[in-house]
């Protein structure tokens, strides 16, 4: 009796455990946001980037694939702030009956005037990039912890213990980077970047950036703006210029030449890298942006 006893234990403790072992699935727009709901999630999600690696998430083209897989999603992660431009459509034309979760919701927006040709020149507009500030991460983080608990309350232990780590290590990742930056001379603090966007970056550790194109990589430069910006660079003595992933380098290499100013390497602004790449997470991706800054502003 008493091993029937035992045997019948360890099945209900089995059992019970395999209940609970529940594997969400998620689609994020892009790769930054994918790996945001993977760290926290862990083993209790399966996610899907719509963008990939070294993918532009503001010229992005759905396919017939994406639309299947918000389908069959029971969450959707969307950063929100203006930067998926296409995310609606895609929504509503696969049908998903998964939750729609914005994971910028509390962030404090940043926004600017538009320089460029189109139809919202000289308007206010909203930058999407505001992960670029590690301490936004953790807003991002938080409010997936969240979502994923309330998708999968079995797991909530779990889930939770996951996103407060992940949470602290943004916050410590934060107060790093404004050590790191606060060593280099104010009146270095001045680079060049292919479009808008790392205002946020700039205004929590105190960078100005410049940049050719606006918030949006899909926007032109007027060759007046190219001039006036290469006027700028020569008359502010800026010295580093430097490329993105995901956007065409031709321009802002352009700039550099002309004003007077050096390459300082490439950074990741909005898309990760692919694995075998300096910036393969989030957390990789803004360390390694960090770095880069700083060595590039120092002239190392």
């Amino acid at each position: 009796m008493r091993k029937i006893a035992v045997a019948a234990g360890i099945f209900a403790f089995f059992l019970a455990g395999s209940a609970s072992a529940k594997e969400l699935t998620a689609v994020a727009s892009f790769t930054v946001l994918a790996d945001m709901v993977q760290q926290v999630g862990g083993a209790h999600v399966h996610v899907k980037s719509l963008v990939g690696p070294n993918g532009d998430p503001h010229v992005y083209e759905p396919t017939p694939s994406d639309a299947d897989a918000l389908a069959h999603a029971d969450l959707v992660f969307v950063s929100g702030l203006g930067l998926e431009g296409w995310i609606d459509r895609l929504i509503s034309s696969s049908g998903t009956k998964g939750k729609i979760i914005v994971a910028s919701d509390g962030i404090a927006a940043r926004t600017m005037v538009d320089e460029d040709d189109g139809p919202t020149k000289g308007k206010t507009i909203t930058d999407p990039h505001a992960w670029n500030s590690a301490a936004n991460g953790a807003i991002y983080a938080a409010n997936i912890e969240k979502a994923l608990i309330d998708a999968d309350p079995e797991d909530a232990a779990d889930i939770k213990a996951s996103g407060d780590r992940y949470i602290a290590q943004l916050r410590d990742l934060d107060a790093w980077a404004r050590k790191e930056i606060d060593a280099v001379p104010k009146a270095r603090r001045k680079v060049i970047t292919s479009h808008d966007a790392f205002s946020y970056l700039g205004a929590a550790y105190g960078i100005s950036f410049l940049a050719p194109q606006g918030v949006s990589s899909e926007a032109e430069p007027t060759a007046a703006q190219v001039a006036a910006l290469i006027r700028q660079i020569r008359a502010e003595k800026v010295k580093t210029v430097f490329i993105e992933n995901q956007t065409d380098p031709r321009l802002v290499t352009q700039v550099a030449r002309e004003g007077g100013a050096k390459i300082g390497g490439e950074l990741y602004p909005e898309a990760l890298s692919k694995a075998d790449q300096p910036a393969s997470t989030y957390v990789k991706a803004f360390t390694y942006n960090i770095e880069t800054l700083k060595a590039g502003m120092l002239g190392k």
